[in-house]
């Protein structure tokens, strides 16, 4: 017995102690120890992420990390992988931050932490070109096509809409203009760039963005638990490039409106 208590007594030490350093979280000295920042990201985003010439991970949300790296002296590190693999990454401590246009949402809060918002976003709706599909409402008992683990597929499951979901955004695109599905969800300056450079190879109004939003919501990015020092530096320098207009001027170098965040 006693032998049996002992070993439930170490199995339970064992158990806080892994806690223990699992929520430990990733501190600002040891991003510098590394010399690098390593960020998790889904690069079929744009303009936040896309992969440019010679398949480089580039757009606005690089942009702004890269500007985060140089103020810590840092080197950034970008590690790709689907959308829904990037938050258990964080959560796990595989990497340093998810950056892939991540909506702050209470659900996310319990597996990872936040840095302030430095934009909001909406989520838009895409149809074929003459759709009978004008509104949201239309979307009652229709077919829609989403990228999974998104907030996209979130809130179109809690409307109750038959909701196909895929990997990558591309694939999305394709379910709607095949006729798979009805309508497609996404991010409103994703779906911009992606319905420009998809009607400009067929044909101007082949694809349309309805003029109602789905939803409006604050993008972050994400921390594993317990890195709450690391995320106050962040969020000092995303503040600061928020209110002296560079992430504004980062958007405007890619055609995209901004809608500064309210912190």
């Amino acid at each position: 017995m006693k032998k049996i208590l002992s070993l439930l007594l170490a199995a339970l030490l064992l158990t806080a102690a892994l806690a223990s350093c699992s929520s430990s979280g990733t501190t600002l000295a040891d991003i510098k120890k590394a010399g690098t920042l390593t960020i998790a990201t889904s690069p079929d985003f744009p303009p936040f992420e896309s992969l440019g010439e010679g398949n480089k991970v580039e757009g606005i949300e690089i942009e702004i990390l890269e500007k985060i790296c140089e103020n810590f002296g840092v080197t950034l590190t970008i590690q790709q992988m689907d959308f829904d693999s990037v938050i258990p990454g964080i959560n796990a401590g595989k990497y340093d931050l998810g950056v892939s246009g991540i909506t702050v949402t209470e659900a996310r809060k319990k597996n990872v932490l936040f840095t302030d918002p430095y934009c909001l976003a909406a989520q838009a709706i895409v149809v074929t070109a003459g759709s009978p599909i004008t509104s949201k409402a239309d979307l009652t008992g229709k077919t829609v096509s989403v990228q999974t683990g998104t907030t996209a597929e979130d809130y179109c499951m809690g409307e109750g809409y038959d909701v196909k979901g895929f990997a990558a955004n591309n694939d999305a695109e394709s379910a709607l203009v095949s006729g798979k599905v009805d309508a497609w969800v996404i991010d409103d300056l994703t779906a911009a760039e992606m319905v420009k450079a998809y009607n400009a190879e067929n044909g101007e109004g082949s694809l349309v963005i309805l003029d109602e939003a789905m939803t409006t919501e604050p993008y972050a990015f994400a921390l594993q638990l317990g890195s709450e020092e690391l995320a106050a530096e962040i969020n000092k320098i995303v503040n600061q490039m928020v209110s002296d207009g560079t992430i504004a001027a980062i958007f405007e170098k890619y055609e995209a409106p901004y809608t500064a965040p309210h912190n």
